[in-house]
Parts: structure tokens; C-alpha cells; sequence
């Protein structure tokens, strides 16, 4: 019994992500810049390099209060991007500046995350 305890909790403790890097969006309904944003970028988003080290997680504004997430300062626009590496902002991108510079402003934020 003791032995089948012991793998129990190897399997529970292993199968536990680790504080990986999220990308966090925060968003509102009826958010223009959000749904370009989306058309833009969100469709193809998951499947990058990018998305697959700092995967996307959506937050409706005045939501991230709720959150464990230790941010430099409050949000007050949508979209803003918040790349948060174990709990911790890193980075952000307030607006969404279009799909060529999002992706470099993003890059140089990501200089700044650990590999996973």
C-alpha cells in the first residue's frame, strides 16, 4: 500500500506544470483593438514559437485582481499584454500596435523570459 502511495504522488507531482511563462491579454467586450488583435494574430498565435513558450491566457479587465500575478502597475487600457514568468510581470505592451510590431515588441520582451 505504502509503495502505491509513493508512486501516487510521483505521478500527481510530475504531472504539475511548473511556473511556466504566460502571455496574459486583457481584454472587454466590444474591444475593436482586441478583435483585430484576434483576427491578426490570435488565430495563428498558439501555433508559434512564441505561443508555445509563453502561452496565451485572457483576462477581462478589472479581472486580475482575482489573480495571483505580481504586476508592475494596474491596467488601464485593452489590449494590454502582460508576459508574467513564475507570477511575475516581465513585460508588457499596452495597445495592440499592429501585427509587425507586435511581434517585435514581443521578441525583445521574451529576451528577458528562462527557456522552458
Amino acid at each position: 500500500m505504502h509503495r502505491y502511495l509513493i508512486i501516487f504522488a510521483l505521478l500527481i507531482f510530475s504531472a504539475s506544470p511548473a511556473l511556466a511563462a504566460q502571455l496574459l491579454m486583457v481584454e472587454k467586450a466590444g474591444c475593436e483593438w482586441c478583435e483585430l488583435w484576434d483576427e491578426e494574430v490570435g488565430i495563428i498565435y498558439a501555433k508559434t514559437s512564441e505561443g508555445k513558450k509563453v502561452p496565451l491566457e485572457r483576462h477581462e479587465i478589472g479581472s486580475l485582481s482575482s489573480t495571483n500575478y505580481i504586476l508592475n502597475r494596474g491596467v488601464r487600457y485593452t489590449p494590454t499584454f502582460i508576459v508574467v514568468e513564475e507570477s511575475k510581470e516581465v513585460g508588457r505592451i499596452e495597445g495592440y500596435p499592429g501585427e509587425t510590431l507586435f511581434w517585435g515588441m514581443l521578441e525583445q520582451i521574451l529576451e528577458n523570459v528562462v527557456e522552458q
